[in-house]
């Protein structure tokens, strides 16, 4: 009878360096997948979209802003011209600007904002914005909506609104 010694356990997936490699490859796939889950841009031709959002109203508000970045990563300008959304009746693009009698004064902009080509437009308070007029529900905090921005040379691109907190100073989603 030929009795031997028991096998010496081994780690499950090998050395340590084989366990930290697989550890790394696991993390970057997690943060790889993650962006996805956090990003909120969307792309329309050579435009991309940057984080729409809305502040939340309360009930009976009959309008509420919208707020982007539109980037141009084209060699051409194009020229965001209309917007429409479910959540109101109508939507037009504003622009608040300071008057030469130091008023501030909100205008309607008919004939659009042009994107210049690499270059963006941040849609912020205090600047242009999307006034959706006219809602058919108050807008709450934690939601979405969609948009269908329309551009001279890129069409529609539908987009989805994040709602932000009512009132106060909401985190700046510009990037600047």
């Amino acid at each position: 009878m030929n009795i031997s010694a028991p096998a010496i356990a081994r780690p499950l997936f090998g050395s340590i360096e084989q366990r930290l490699g697989i550890f790394v490859l696991a993390l970057t796939l997690l943060f790889a997948t993650a962006h996805g889950l956090f990003a909120h841009e969307f792309k329309g031709g050579q435009l991309e979209i940057d984080h729409p959002w809305s502040r939340a109203t309360p009930p009976g508000a009959r309008v509420a802003g919208g707020y982007l970045v539109i980037k141009n990563k084209g060699g051409e300008a194009d020229r965001l011209v209309s917007i429409q959304s479910d959540i109101s009746d109508k939507a037009e693009i504003h622009e608040m600007s300071v008057g030469a009698d130091g008023v501030m004064k909100m205008r309607q902009i008919t004939d659009g904002v042009e994107i210049p080509a690499g270059g963006e437009v941040a849609f912020k308070s205090g600047s242009y914005h999307i006034m959706f007029i006219g809602l058919k529900a108050p807008v709450k905090e934690g939601g979405k909506f969609r948009g269908t921005l329309t551009f001279e040379k890129a069409g529609t691109v539908t987009v989805e609104f994040a709602v932000d907190k009512m009132g106060g100073q909401s985190q700046d989603h510009s990037g600047h």
